[in-house]
């Protein structure tokens, strides 16, 4: 996925979407005010990941803010946001890709990259007090000299930590191609996915595990995660085309893959939709999205690159991931884009879709659409990102936010209320980080 890099690449340094019709005897969904969450940056604010606590009422950021890492959350369903504070464990070193989770005991996870010196690694920071204050958690390099990139957490039933990120053991073996306006994406290298665990509140970390078959070098990256009440732990990752000897990459696809055992042992990866649907090499953004709804239903978003057209798809599957749906468009393909995919599960056989595009020549853009497993697409693509576009030419991060909205019908199964977050540069030739409110969902 041409990919990551992604924050580090722009730090250092929709598709047309038409929309179609909502089905038949229902009315649209409504879109609330569009919301600033950040605060102004002289490097912009971009990359933004969101997650709630429906028992706390709470609505968590994390995003990348002057070469750190901002948080910031909301007490009052995402109408304001707290002022952005810096997260400890990024202003020393450059900070980027941060990912957020909420445990079940209420603790707030947030993970980011660091450049430390020689060493790249993750770093998980803990809040037991809803976001007021947070301790560090460093994962540490597992090689010097190593390279490492986009992480994702996930937290179990028993509060333990689940973090997967790309490693490269030779960090001289990467290349990197950048773009004007995205960040970056991977040319070659010796590239894998991991997972590190930890079971004592991130005191200890288990050993790196890796996730594709072939590690060191299996040309895999990306690897958004679940983790399910029962402790099945559930992976979405990218895997490359890679040329031995130089570690060139080609195109790729999705592929999932679980572990029933806490991580030391893996299923063989199932690749996700055809074999002629590729993702490109040079794609930038994080390319690939995981979640499950209140039945354990799962659902993935991607999208693909071909003879100049960007396409974005959704699949599912019923079965814990042993087999996948038909891909579903949830764009047109009509043009060359950027399509910034985030998926959230709601109520049993229920997904919401959100999406960052610059596909219409006039700049970023987000939507959101609901889809059911047994009626298909609910609502057509539903602008929420106002009557403004965001620059094409400034980097919004690579990816978006979605999460159920605390309170009233948001609290339970059946998520009919979610709060969208994003990166967009409106009215400023930087970057900022806005929020907004989508109700009466399917």
């Amino acid at each position: 996925m041409g990919l990551l890099l992604s924050g580090l690449a722009a730090v250092l340094a929709l598709q047309a979407c038409s929309s179609s019709p909502p089905a038949a005897g229902r009315g649209a969904p409504v879109v609330g005010p569009v919301t600033a969450v950040s605060h102004p940056c002289r490097h912009g604010n971009a990359e933004v990941q969101t997650a709630s606590d429906p028992a706390g009422g709470l609505v968590y950021s994390a995003w990348i803010s002057c070469r750190s890492i901002a948080f910031s959350l909301s007490a009052d369903g995402a109408r304001t946001w707290s002022r952005p504070v810096t997260l400890p464990g990024s202003v020393a070193h450059l900070a980027w890709d941060p990912a957020i989770a909420v445990g079940p005991s209420g603790k707030v996870y947030v993970a980011f990259m660091v450049l430390a010196g020689p060493e790249i690694y993750p770093v998980v920071d803990i809040s037991a007090d809803h976001g007021r204050s947070f301790t560090v958690s460093r994962l540490g390099a597992p090689h010097p000299g190593n390279f490492g990139d986009r992480d994702w957490i996930a937290v179990g039933p028993h509060d333990q930590i689940y973090v997967t990120w790309d490693y490269a053991p030779s960090r001289h073996l990467v290349r990197v191609v950048c773009f004007k306006g995205g960040s970056c994406a991977y040319r070659a290298g010796d590239l894998s996915e991991v997972l590190q665990t930890s079971a004592d509140g991130g005191k200890t970390w288990s050993s790196i595990t890796p996730l594709a078959p072939g590690y060191p070098d299996s040309g895999s990256i990306s690897g958004p995660i679940v983790v399910t009440p029962n402790g099945r732990i559930d992976v979405l990752y990218i895997r490359y085309g890679i040329a031995p000897g130089a570690l060139t990459l080609g195109t790729a696809h999705e592929f999932f893959t679980s572990s029933a055992d806490n991580g030391r042992t893996w299923s063989g990866p199932v690749r996700v939709g055809p074999a002629g649907l590729t993702i490109s090499p040079r794609t930038w953004w994080i390319d690939g999205s995981l979640a499950t709804d209140t039945a354990g239903n799962l659902y993935a978003v991607w999208d693909t690159q071909s003879g100049g057209t960007d396409i974005g798809w959704l699949s599912y599957s019923t079965t814990a991931g042993q087999s996948w749906s038909r891909p579903l468009r949830v764009t047109t393909g009509s043009g060359e884009a950027a399509n910034i995919l985030q998926v959230l599960g709601g109520a049993a056989g229920t997904a919401y879709v959100g999406l960052l595009t610059n596909s219409s020549g006039a700049g970023y853009a987000g939507y959101v659409r609901a889809f059911s497993v047994g009626r298909g697409w609910r609502t057509g693509l539903t602008r929420i990102s106002g009557a403004a576009y965001g620059r094409a030419s400034v980097w919004p991060g690579d990816t978006i936010g979605l999460a159920p909205l605390p309170g009233g019908a948001g609290a339970g199964p059946g998520h009919r209320q979610i709060v969208a977050t994003w990166g967009s540069a409106v009215g400023s030739k930087l970057s900022g980080i806005w929020s907004a409110v989508v109700s009466r969902l399917p």
